[in-house]
């Protein structure tokens, strides 16, 4: 009788036994398909958190190798230093960002209600911040503020004096864009006529102050670079740049693009630091890694304990079909077709197994791995809604705040993935689950078919 054959009656006499394998293999390739369909889903999500981000790399001030509030003095770098570095090749394009005191004079008041004197700056005092590109802003980037009339400032409008305000500010003194805001500098003396270029909104409320700045987000003024670096004290012929932000071709190009800025520029990078956004990354990534190690893990133990019972399972049928082996070889069958026999037998269940479990596998593991990830996300989102920021004008230092653990805003937790199936991944574990069922098959036939068909028959069971 052909083997095949063999096979197949053997497993239809033995429903029992078939049975129970085939549930011992659906378990397997369900918790093998499970982890690596986690690990497909969570490896696709990082990806995109990378991409995201990856390929902005921002210059800003150290503030770990600050000193105390006393002693606090935030370093500045020449404007055309950082124009050398944003003409490195590894750049798309870049922006930069200057600050200092304003005042709105004339017929213009600041909005109510924010903080009370913020900074020492006084009735009609604000915060005129100067950009390069206001859309590579981190608040625009993220889509946390929006640009609701008119245009952003561009690096062809960096000696024009050009301004973007915030909605509220300009309800509050009925400006639209193209309208002029008289400005004056922080020497009290200097002013100048800026034009409404555009209007954005910012979300946070009026009472709330900057945590940089001190003021109501709805009263910062944003100002093209050359033309509030006219109201400052340095005038335009020294203008210092406090921050920067690069966005890179490529994200792989970091170290490069790292590597051509330290040598531009040298030593004016002490007190600075390049942040690859590196940690906004681990910080949105961390719950996928914790779910992805977790799945991993019960994947394999319960691969192997699936393992340890189907090769118990094989070695009890193997010595319960001593005789029919005995038999079939005194017969003048062959010692291989009968491992054949027996492989083709595990081949068959297992393919059986591994089809019911594509079926729902999926949709099962969609269902666990964003219930696990959605509480990891919001345990990670609760630690970092826990850290409270040091007080206004301190580095935190003297206050046992380590500035390096301040979150990193707009990198909320990943807590969503999506889970999709692919040959691929349906191959994997076809190989995993045959390669198992067929070592759990192949040693212990091996040693009973060593012998000789006299000594199984006369040994017995």
């Amino acid at each position: 009788m052909n083997f095949v054959k063999r096979a197949g009656l053997s497993l239809w006499a033995r429903k029992g036994r078939t049975l129970i394998t085939l549930a011992t293999f659906l378990v397997i390739s369900v918790m093998v398909l499970a982890g690596i369909l986690i690990n497909g889903a969570t490896a696709r999500a990082e990806q995109d958190a990378k991409r995201s981000v990856g390929a902005e790399v921002n210059l800003d001030v150290d503030m770990s190798r600050m000193g105390n509030a006393a002693q606090l003095q935030a370093p500045s770098m020449d404007v055309a230093t950082v124009d050398k570095i944003g003409s490195l090749p590894q750049v798309q394009k870049y922006t930069y960002s200057m600050w200092d005191r304003a005042l709105l004079t004339g017929r213009n008041k600041l909005v109510d209600g924010g903080p009370k004197d913020a900074m020492g700056l006084g009735p009609g005092g604000t915060i005129g911040m100067g950009v390069l590109d206001s859309s590579l802003l981190p608040d625009f980037r993220s889509g946390k503020s929006t640009l609701v009339s008119g245009g952003h400032i561009t690096a062809a409008d960096k000696d024009k004096k050009q301004l973007l305000i915030e909605e509220r500010l300009a309800k509050r003194n009925d400006l639209e864009v193209g309208d002029r805001i008289t400005l004056t500098g922080n020497d009290g003396k200097t002013t100048g006529e800026f034009t409404v270029g555009g209007i954005y909104r910012d979300p946070r409320p009026t009472t709330d102050a900057d945590p940089e700045y001190g003021i109501s987000p709805a009263n910062m003024i944003h100002g093209s670079v050359g033309g509030l670096s006219a109201l400052g004290s340095e005038g335009n012929a020294q203008r210092k740049v406090g921050r920067a932000t690069f966005l890179l071709k490529d994200a792989d190009a970091q170290n490069a693009f790292k590597s051509g800025a330290k040598r531009i520029a040298g030593s004016a990078l002490a007190g600075f630091k390049l942040d690859a956004n590196d940690k906004a990354v681990q910080q949105m990534t961390g719950p996928l890694k914790s779910i992805r190690s977790t799945a991993t893990l019960a994947m394999w133990l319960m691969a192997l304990a699936g393992a340890a019972v189907l090769a118990l399972l094989v070695n009890l049928a193997v010595k319960q079909r001593r005789t029919e082996y005995g038999v079939l070889l005194a017969m003048g069958e062959k010692k291989s077709r009968l491992i054949a026999q027996q492989v083709l037998e595990i081949v068959i269940v297992a393919v059986l197994a591994l089809g019911v479990s594509s079926l729902f596998a999926p949709q099962l593991t969609q269902s666990a791995g964003q219930a696990l990830l959605g509480k990891e996300a919001s345990a990670a989102a609760q630690k970092l809604d826990s850290w409270k920021p040091p007080a206004l004008g301190s580095t935190g230092l003297d206050q046992g705040i380590d500035p390096d653990d301040r979150p990193v805003e707009n990198a909320d937790p990943i807590g969503e993935i999506t889970v999709a199936l692919d040959p691929a991944d349906f191959a994997a574990v076809g190989a995993i689950g045959i390669g198992i069922g067929l070592l759990a098959t192949v040693v212990p036939a091996a040693s009973v078919l060593r012998l000789s068909p006299r000594t199984i028959l006369t040994k017995g069971k």
